[in-house]
């Protein structure tokens, strides 16, 4: 998901609770904080020897041994946000990832698979990343019946 559609989503219930849950419906603990906004920007050699660029917001949650029991709200969240916005580079256009680890998350930077609201509650649901070849990916879309890994000549792969 876009960062620009997350805040937009945010933004349609401010006053709603915000609460971020993973795939198994477990939800980061309340009283989490927003610790900290990163504006990453990614440059990679894949193993077909392309490079690639990408930008990426990314949210970093956290929860202190002495948390509160209330959730944050979208409004918290976007007015948080929004003074970052002002010190760092954010691009809206950039994919939107939340970091999170606990008993309940693998420490990880996860995907934004949905932001579904209701009358007092928006739920950001997080699913965890995965890995590709990107090589391999290029590859089946050009060739959809091969699996090859690399995309020759170029190949710089470890496994050659």
């Amino acid at each position: 998901m876009k960062t620009t559609e997350f805040i937009s989503t945010l933004s349609a219930a401010p006053g709603n609770r915000l609460i971020f849950a993973g795939l198994d419906g477990r939800a980061v603990h309340s009283g989490y904080h927003l610790t900290e906004l990163k504006a990453a920007q990614f440059e990679t050699v894949d193993c077909g020897g392309q490079t690639n660029r990408w930008l990426e917001t990314i949210v970093q949650l956290w929860v202190p041994t002495d948390a509160d029991d209330e959730y944050m709200t979208a409004a918290k969240f976007l007015k948080i946000f929004e003074k970052v916005r002002g010190m760092i580079p954010l691009n809206l256009d950039a994919e939107i990832r939340v970091e999170y680890g606990d008993e309940n998350f693998f420490p990880a930077i996860y995907h934004v698979r949905s932001v579904t609201h209701d009358q007092t509650t928006t739920c950001v649901l997080l699913e965890p990343p995965r890995t590709t070849c990107k090589a391999r990916d290029r590859r089946v879309a050009t060739f959809p019946t091969t699996d090859s890994c690399c995309a020759p000549p170029t190949e710089v792969c470890c496994s050659a």
